[in-house]
């Protein structure tokens, strides 16, 4: 049992100073009653890391609201004419490419060969009555290849069309392709990769996605990509023809061409069908459809808008239904891990008025706008249809039977992209060299100098900030624990504010009980960070986790002061989800932790017998990851010691092979992990450059399962090279191996912190 002291309402330097046998009574929680001193009583009831975790929540769902109603301020739309308008939202549509990967790809120009690669035609000769089928392929980009079927009809042909129905409906594909054809459309199929689950019960989309992300990259980009790619193969391959070009898309193909023509205006109209409708909730969507700060920016409406004054024909009553690990209502159990590795997901099923309502907003962002809605209860059939090809001056032909398409197996390109992103993954050192290029490291005030862009960039880009102001820290508190040589008092003080939700920050700080308040003594602080799934509770005293040996009450028995934070990586899919929703918007869980930490430090800096230049970051595993992102962000970290943690961050989250596959992110549980192109800006050793000149430490066992020695010696020797080479700074940054697991250790570092926070070394 954990036990709590009776403080009552005396100055707290006379309890300290009190010398009892035993030295504190041992008393019941509902005996607690005393603050620390300058604070209020904390009252609050109930789990407070759960209720930091619901707060977050409710948080970031008002956070969402907001950047969907300051859209505006993204946009420069000119409405004195079509033509205008157009180039008006050219700079919206670069930004498009950018949070699709788009512009990290060169698709091959026609003339250096991408013109199809036709194969043997399907079924005989390939010949139906009114058209003929060939199974087709192209490059798309890298070594990338689109595959699909060309209907070419009889006669010549007065459209072309490109065609990509849903991920898992292929069988639908022959009828809305042969009835094109019929009417006189040329027609390329374009294939998806399916939502299969592969042989890490993963669907092949997800796992596609989640080292693309990592490195700039989305599927969503990759198919839009093959779009376009298949387009040029289209307009190359007509004798100089200038034929009307549409895109007709169905569920995920729907999807795939509302972002087609947002961004390509060769494609003169667009038909999107059970893909359109309100996007506020993109986090509740299978991964693979995750954007980075996409709702900022867009919403259905917004993409469409890109458009105009091209013609969208929208089709609804028809979306397609896809489940992963979740019911209709996307309920979850956040106290407990999934057996299934991926991120819980569903396809959103808009109602009419829903529909509606998105046209209706296109309609008063775009006034040249031309969009017309109908329903169906069969995709790409009817009215739709008909009006797509009235725009290009045809009509629809009878539709085509069941029987007019049978289609060949086609070759699962999964591998193939993945393939494109382990080159990516070769690449991405590279291109992190390219994004420094700015850095100068010939002196130290130089180096300070010109590293604060990247902090910025760190800041605005990677880790995303909310922009808020912090609010008075209201702290509250009570006694929790007693120690033969420690006192310890729960904390929670108020961070941010948004639509009426509250983000607070919460810990445990552990005083040692020979701080004498009354002296004016000043004492250093280290901040000792939990892991994945930990609480304040577990650092502390002696029935926490024992990886961390209790560093919490070990150190402060050693004389420094020590806070334990609840950070916001606890509860499974509660926080995980919340990492969908940040992203959505351009922010991330460190949007949340990183100003609470600020409220901590600046909290702790008031304090009379803290130090405020010296506090300092420790943390394990999770807490190692967030020794590499919190200190670059809160400027009263002195120092930060990252253990259990320190990688080739990017290798652990993109590698694919089988040997790095045992240590690498790309088909584990943590779907959350995964961080918008930090294979072009930030790897560990750029995150330790934003530390830089702070003093720097790894604390790493050898039989550690986080990588191997190999890894984190690779990424190491360059902040080492930075500290001690470029700086001359050798002193500050330290590694520490010890023949031991994922766990402090607490020899090395101690004596780091006892070091440059200046606090003497405890006699034997």
């Amino acid at each position: 049992m954990r036990h709590a002291i009776l403080c009552c309402l005396l100055p707290l330097s006379s309890l300290l100073s009190a010398q009892e046998t035993p030295p504190w009574p041992i008393l019941k929680p509902a005996d607690v009653t005393g603050p620390l001193p300058s604070t209020a009583l904390l009252e609050e009831s109930g789990d407070l890391s759960r209720l930091l975790h619901e707060a977050n929540d409710r948080f970031l769902d008002r956070e969402i609201e907001r950047a969907v109603a300051e859209r505006g301020k993204f946009w420069n739309r000119d409405l004195s004419s079509p033509e205008a308008y157009a180039k008006s939202v050219q700079p919206n549509r670069e930004r498009l490419a950018r949070m699709l990967g788009i512009d990290r790809e060169v698709r091959p120009a026609p003339e250096g060969g991408n013109w199809f690669q036709i194969f043997e035609p399907i079924l005989g000769d390939g010949s139906r009555e009114g058209y003929a089928i060939r199974h087709v392929k192209w490059q798309a980009f890298g070594q990338v290849y689109g595959d699909g079927m060309i209907f070419q009809p009889a006669g010549q042909a007065k459209a072309q069309i490109v065609l990509v129905f849903d991920a898992d409906s292929i069988e639908e594909e022959p009828v809305a392709a042969a009835t094109l054809a019929k009417s006189g459309c040329r027609v390329l199929v374009v294939r998806l990769v399916d939502r299969g689950e592969n042989q890490y019960r993963l669907s092949r989309r997800e796992w596609v996605q989640r080292s693309a992300f990592v490195l700039g990259r989305t599927i969503t980009g990759y198919e839009v990509l093959k779009i376009q790619s298949g387009i040029d193969c289209l307009l190359s391959d007509t004798d100089g023809k200038k034929l009307p070009l549409g895109v007709v898309g169905h569920g995920e193909g729907g999807r795939l061409a509302l972002f087609a023509a947002a961004l390509d205006e060769r494609i003169d109209a667009a038909l999107v069908s059970g893909a359109f409708g309100p996007r506020e909730e993109l986090w509740k969507e299978p991964a693979d459809r995750n954007v980075f700060g996409l709702l900022r920016e867009f919403g259905d409406a917004e993409i469409a808008s890109l458009i105009a004054p091209r013609p969208l024909f929208i089709e609804h009553g028809t979306e397609p239904a896809y489940t992963y690990r979740a019911g209709a209502d996307l309920e979850l159990d956040f106290e407990k891990r999934t057996e299934l590795p991926g991120k819980p997901g569903l396809l959103p099923k808009p109602n009419a008025a829903e529909i509606e309502g998105e046209a209706q907003r296109l309609r008063k962002l775009a006034a040249f706008v031309k969009t017309e809605l109908s329903e169906s209860d069969k995709a790409l059939s009817g009215e739709a249809v008909s009006r797509l090809l009235d725009e290009f001056g045809l009509s629809v032909a009878e539709q085509a039977s069941t029987q007019d398409g049978i289609l060949p197996a086609i070759p699962d390109r999964t591998d193939e992209l993945d393939r494109h992103n382990q080159q990516a993954l070769i690449a991405a050192a590279g291109d992190r060299k390219r994004y420094f290029a700015d850095l100068k490291t010939d002196s130290l005030e130089t180096f300070q100098q010109t590293i604060e862009p990247y902090r910025e960039k760190f800041r605005t880009e990677v880790i995303g900030d909310f922009e808020l102001p912090l609010l008075p820290a209201n702290a509250r508190t009570r006694p929790y624990q007693v120690g033969e040589k420690t006192l310890s008092y729960e904390v929670v003080l108020d961070v941010m504010e948004s639509g009426g939700e509250t983000v607070f920050a919460y810990g445990i700080l552990t005083l040692p009980k020979d701080l004498d308040l009354s002296s004016g003594e000043r004492r250093p602080v280290v901040v000792c960070q939990h892991g994945l799934e930990g609480s304040p509770q577990d650092v502390i005293g002696e029935e926490g986790h024992k990886a961390y040996q209790a560093f919490a009450t070990r150190l402060a028995e050693r004389g420094f002061i020590t806070f334990a934070p609840q950070n916001g990586y606890k509860y499974f899919d509660l926080f995980r989800m919340q990492q969908f929703k940040a992203q959505s918007i351009g922010r991330t869980l460190f949007s949340l932790i990183v100003p609470q930490h600020r409220q901590i430090t600046d909290w702790l800096a008031a304090q009379p017998w803290v130090d405020s230049e010296k506090i300092a970051f420790y943390g394990l595993s999770y807490g190692g990851k967030s020794a590499m992102r919190i200190p670059p962000l809160v400027e009263r970290y002195a120092l930060s010691i990252c253990s259990a943690d320190f990688n080739e961050w990017v290798w652990k989250n993109a590698a694919t092979d089988a040997e790095s596959l045992r240590y690498s992110y790309a088909n584990k549980g943590e779907y959350e992990i995964f961080e918008w192109n930090l294979g072009g800006t930030f790897n560990y050793a750029e995150m330790a450059a934003l530390i830089c000149p702070r003093p720097f430490m790894v604390e790493r066992g050898h039989f550690d399962g986080v990588g191997p020695d190999e890894q984190v010696a690779f990424e190491f020797a360059k902040v080492r090279h930075l500290y001690a080479a470029k700086l001359g700074l050798a002193d500050r940054c330290e590694i520490e191996w010890f023949a031991g697991p994922h766990a402090i250790h607490g020899v090395g570092s101690y004596a780091f912190l006892h070091r440059h926070l200046g606090w003497p070394e405890p006699t034997p």
